[in-house]
């Protein structure tokens, strides 16, 4: 089954209602995962998990492959970080797994603190759209 934008941007808030315990009025695009709907790191796996869930079908799993949708363990590689900051290699290879995601906000600071940021609920329906067309 093929899901519009409409539809994909209503499961994610029903994704995201069932998850964080948020109010569908506060799952806005522009809403972060962690600032603004309080999602934890944790959650980033119970999220995908439940995306998965909600955009398969019997004759068509849905699968998320670990690293696809969030960055996973490059963060302790001293080439991707170093003193705190994304490196020019970690940012290249943040674009490169993560094209569902507008960097552009985060590259004038590359703290990690600030990496959380880039998850919005726009992003997430960039990277289902993406994701189920093929």
């Amino acid at each position: 089954m093929a899901f519009n934008r409409q539809q994909i941007e209503e499961g994610v808030t029903e994704v995201l209602e069932e998850a964080l315990g948020v109010d569908a009025e506060d799952v806005k695009p522009e809403a972060t995962l962690t600032g603004d709907l309080g999602a934890e790191s944790i959650d980033f796996l119970d999220i995908s998990f439940r995306l998965e869930k909600k955009f398969s079908a019997p004759d068509r799993p849905f699968k998320i492959e670990q690293g696809e949708l969030f960055p996973e363990n490059m963060l302790q590689d001293p080439a991707m970080v170093q003193n705190g900051k994304v490196t020019d290699a970690g940012m290249a290879l943040l674009k490169q797994k993560l094209p569902h995601i507008d960097f552009s906000g985060f590259e004038g600071d590359r703290s990690i603190k600030n990496l959380s940021q880039v998850f919005t609920v726009k992003s997430l329906c960039d990277f289902l759209e993406r994701k189920l067309s093929r």
